[in-house]
């Protein structure tokens, strides 16, 4: 990986500092960055107008396959831009090579392009947290080991592998096996919102399929309230395994009064199948900590009581 080309698709960088922070960072692992000005853009709340986000989404068809797209940050603003994505294009440029990643609202992007195209993304880091590392009183901190040493196994060697070692508790009957089949999914809040859409995959394309699940700022009711109704779309009971990642940055009140996250997935669990197991500690999501995922690629787990491990290569 020599060359890293930035989009910003989404919502405007909320510190100025954090793209810079990223760039010089990537450039100091002596990799060329490109399209760095899409940093400063700035429409309200996203990086841009919707034509000039549009635009930059539509001109991933015509980029070399040797450059890494990778987008600056999440928040909101693909939603918006889907009807209007050259899907089959961008798809050939995969096809041909490139790799794009991202996660949050990028997750909008990578499930539109699966249902549409089934063409292969990443789900991993990005420009603002993952590589710009700010800390809380706004020191430059070291990107995580983990996250960057599995992002350069996926874009180098188009790989995953690696085991976690975290207590199951969600396995019911099933308290050990393997599954296989393809890997999807994302951002709990973005995938719920694309059930009944052109953009979600069929049950077709997922029959069979290894979910994975994160989200960020939802209180375990609401976690709960999007799972049911995936639930209810016969979304969650079509797969042969659930990933949990991280469900982060949210609070309990008093009036939970024990209610947990653990609670909500408990909730859950109780109606799907017991074949089907729930798998929790997937180092995805809003967190230092995270894998670089394969959306759309085939890959097999393996888990019992302990943790599990999953592999792909595409």
């Amino acid at each position: 990986m020599k060359k890293i080309h930035l989009i910003a698709p989404s919502g405007t960088s909320l510190d100025v500092s954090s793209p810079l922070a990223g760039i010089e960072w990537l450039q100091k692992q002596g990799i060329e960055v490109f399209n760095a000005d899409c940093t400063n853009r700035v429409e309200q709340r996203f990086a841009g107008s919707d034509a000039e986000r549009l635009t930059e989404i539509n001109q991933l068809a015509t980029l070399s396959p040797d450059r890494t797209v990778v987008a600056m940050r999440g928040g909101y603003g693909l939603h918006r831009l889907l009807s209007d994505i050259q899907w089959s294009a961008i798809a050939k440029a995969i096809q041909n090579g490139l790799q794009i990643c991202g996660h949050s609202d990028f997750t909008f992007f990578q499930l539109g392009l699966l249902a549409k195209t089934s063409a292969v993304t990443l789900a991993g880091p990005m420009l603002n947290f993952d590589f710009a590392c700010q800390g809380e009183r706004g020191d430059s901190v070291t990107p995580n080991a983990f996250m960057w040493a599995h992002f350069q196994k996926a874009i180098n060697e188009r790989k995953l592998d690696c085991t976690i070692q975290a207590p199951q508790l969600f396995l019911r009957k099933a308290t050990a096996g393997k599954a296989s089949g393809m890997l999807w999914g994302g951002n709990l809040t973005v995938l719920t919102g694309l059930v009944g859409t052109p953009y979600l995959p069929t049950q077709e394309q997922t029959q069979g399929g290894i979910l994975f699940l994160e989200d960020v700022n939802e209180h375990p009711y609401r976690i709960e309230r999007m799972l049911i109704q995936l639930l209810d779309a016969d979304v969650l009971s079509n797969q042969s395994a659930i990933l949990l990642g991280g469900f982060s940055a949210y609070r309990l009140y008093d009036n939970d009064r024990g209610y947990t996250l653990e609670s909500a997935i408990e909730a859950i669990r109780k109606h799907l199948p017991d074949n089907i197991p729930m798998l929790t500690g997937l180092p995805f999501g809003h967190q230092a900590e995270k894998l670089t995922l394969p959306v759309g690629a085939q890959a097999h787990i393996q888990y019992d009581e302990s943790g599990f491990s999953i592999q792909s290569e595409w």
